[in-house]
């Protein structure tokens, strides 16, 4: 199997930005949903007071208008409106399009802070200002804010994250064993030597104050292993809903266009992929993947969870409204693909993925071979973990 084509996001919801090569991150591919765009809503009653909405495609189809690309030598990320059409004819609207920095300077620009809460996962983002709020909002027709990300992150939640998982970190792995192990090394040896310590002490042979190295060694050693053991299984994620890859298979979007009526193929970008493989042998066996290996440095995917399908799936990129008729692609997945257990009335379609921990960030490319290197004995189920097995 080799990797076919590779996604990234740059603006939450928004169409993606096709790419030959990528960096595997913690977090992602470099510059996914970095972004994302807030509905300015206002009070009721005649409240004065706004709150800001996120905006994702399932909600608000007319984000399927905008489509992304980076520009890497000039450090933006190119947004381009293409109006819908009208009565069935051309739009008469051209085109609109901005661009709009890669890394904004959080500083120079003075942007105001927002709180920002995805999925009960809050995190702080910042409004990008006037200049691109106005513009988002003339092609929407409503008012509405683009949030930068910046420095910050979302915590994974749920079991998701390889860290809360079999075989993820542990406590009986390397690194817990050195650190718990070198704290009960330094306590057994304050504590054998302890005893002839103290009856110096009492006989006045050595001053108490000497009691305070083993004490502050040992606190620090406590300190560092506690600091380690809580900070290290905290997984973290840009604006992604729950993971910072998602997977598909070209086979399995293969068999949902076969499904489909005559003329009518899967756009697979609907499915929002990071990573697209192609060469799996039979649709949907990457039910089972549970690690992949990817490119020359034989990298490491861990597949911990199955992508839940809703509506989006049903959206019309051109008209930016839900389709209607045969051409129901969530309707066609859901006459076999409600193969969670976990969630019995959602379709399944791709896989929640996480850069292996024990793997350093490594440059991926389209072409790379890939290596099922575990399967799961079962399908994995929400909430629950999964057998594995090699090969």
């Amino acid at each position: 199997m080799k990797i076919s084509q590779l996604y990234v996001y740059p603006i939450k919801s928004l169409r993606p930005t096709r790419l030959t090569e990528g960096t595997l991150t913690p977090r992602g591919l470099p510059y996914d949903r970095r972004f994302m765009l807030l509905k300015v809503e206002s009070g009721r009653d005649g409240d004065e007071n706004t709150t800001l909405k996120n905006m994702q495609i399932a909600h608000f189809p007319e984000m399927a208008l905008f489509q992304t690309d980076i520009d890497a030598d000039a450090g933006t990320v190119v947004v381009t409106y293409n109006p819908p059409p009208s009565d069935g004819k051309e739009a008469k609207n051209a085109s609109r399009r901005i661009e709009i920095p890669l890394d904004p300077d959080i500083n120079d620009l003075q942007l105001q802070r927002l709180d920002i809460d995805l999925h009960k996962s809050p995190t702080a983002g910042y409004d990008m200002g006037a200049r691109y709020n106005d513009w988002f909002s003339g092609c929407f027709g409503y008012p509405v804010v683009l949030a930068y990300l910046g420095p910050h992150s979302r915590e994974v939640l749920g079991r998701f994250a390889p860290s809360k998982q079999k075989g993820g970190q542990s406590w009986n792995s390397p690194l817990y064993i050195q650190g718990v192990g070198g704290l009960v090394f330094l306590v057994g040896i304050c504590l054998v030597n302890g005893m002839p310590l103290l009856e110096r002490i009492m006989d006045g042979g050595m001053p108490s104050s000497i009691l305070l190295i083993p004490a502050v060694i040992i606190a620090s050693l406590g300190l560092a292993c506690y600091y380690f053991f809580r900070h290290e299984k905290r997984d973290q994620i840009t604006f992604a809903d729950c993971a910072p890859y998602l997977v598909i298979s070209e086979t399995s979007v293969a068999n949902v266009s076969g499904r489909l009526p005559d003329g009518v193929e899967m756009d697979l970008t609907k499915f929002r992929p990071n990573i697209v493989v192609s060469g799996a042998e039979t649709a949907f066996e990457e039910d089972f993947w549970s690690t992949l290996t990817i490119g020359p440095a034989r990298t490491r995917l861990r597949l911990t969870a199955n992508c839940l399908r809703c509506q989006s799936l049903n959206i019309d990129f051109t008209t930016g409204k839900m389709s209607r008729g045969s051409g129901n692609v969530l309707k066609t997945l859901m006459s076999d693909r409600r193969v969670d257990r976990g969630v019995k009335y959602s379709p399944v379609f791709g896989r929640y993925s996480f850069l292996d921990p024990k793997c350093t960030e490594e440059k991926i490319r389209v072409g790379d071979e890939v290596v099922v290197e575990e399967r799961s004995l079962e399908r994995t189920v929400f909430g629950e973990f999964s057998a594995v097995v090699s090969g």
